[in-house]
């Protein structure tokens, strides 16, 4: 034989496919290198995520303040003071969705990054967590950005404040999850006509720009059982400083969601993907 030896060994079938393997994790380390991936394509697309903060600011602008002047207080507060939080939450639940769907949907079906990264030690899980992690951080943004204005205008009524931030940030969660989970089952754009169908009744009727005590019964019921009422109570109470053991509750809700949700995507990612 010449000096260059084959060895040869026994042939090993090494599982790629974690969608078959029991669920153990809602995702690993390797889902950073995701977030790194969208984090270099967005310096080129910065433009995009700081137009993302002039709605709901144009909203508090014209509504909370301008159309504030001629509506009296609102359970004791200005209604610019009543208003914001509830625009504070619908800026991350936009910030949110808009990247854990259609964003979500053009990777998988026309950029086939998702199979690309599969191809690599990245599991399914990593990619759906990567992915809503890189939601959240969009979803931080806007959330940041509008506390900052809502700070400047003098809105917030307590030192419970404090935590309106991390609050945005459990909704941003919360429906990033939700969002991945939902695009996965999406067939073609017009499917995401279902997306503004939810998202933007659960803007106007989330007790966001009324209490819920002027709705009739039965959609006040209904409203209460919504995502975002539950964050725009949980974030307006924490403004105005009307903090209870009822906030648990709220908190509990979008965790549970999110938490849901994530578990949702990663599955649905693995049989789309990986079968």
């Amino acid at each position: 034989m010449s000096d260059l030896q084959v060895r040869q060994e026994p042939l090993r079938i090494v599982p790629t496919a974690v969608a078959s393997r029991p669920w153990r994790t809602l995702g690993g380390k390797a889902s950073l290198h995701l977030v790194e991936r969208h984090a270099r394509v967005y310096r080129h697309l910065w433009l995009m995520l700081v137009s993302g903060v002039a709605e709901p600011l144009f909203y508090l602008l014209s509504i909370g303040v301008g159309i504030g002047h001629l509506v009296p207080t609102v359970g004791g507060v200005s209604y610019a003071a009543y208003v914001a939080p509830a625009l504070l939450a619908t800026s991350a639940m936009n910030g949110a969705i808009y990247d854990s769907t259609f964003n979500v949907f053009f990777l998988i079906k026309y950029a086939k990054t998702y199979d690309a990264a599969l191809a690599t030690p990245m599991r399914a899980q990593d990619l759906a967590l990567g992915q809503v992690l890189w939601a959240l951080i969009r979803s931080g943004i806007y959330a940041l950005a509008f506390t900052v204005v809502m700070l400047a205008m003098g809105l917030f009524q307590s030192y419970w404040a404090i935590g309106v931030l991390p609050a945005a940030v459990l909704t941003g969660f919360a429906f990033a999850a939700a969002g991945m989970a939902a695009t996965t089952f999406m067939r073609s754009w017009q499917d995401f006509e279902f997306v503004t169908l939810v998202s933007v009744p659960l803007f106007l009727f989330s007790a966001t720009f009324f209490p819920l005590s002027v709705y009739p019964p039965a959609i006040a019921v209904v409203v209460q059982c919504t995502p975002l009422y539950q964050a725009v109570v949980l974030i307006r109470g924490l403004a105005l400083g009307a903090v209870g053991p009822g906030l648990l509750w709220r908190v509990a809700y979008l965790a549970i969601m999110g938490l849901a949700g994530l578990y949702v995507a990663g599955r649905r990612v693995g049989r789309l993907l990986l079968t």
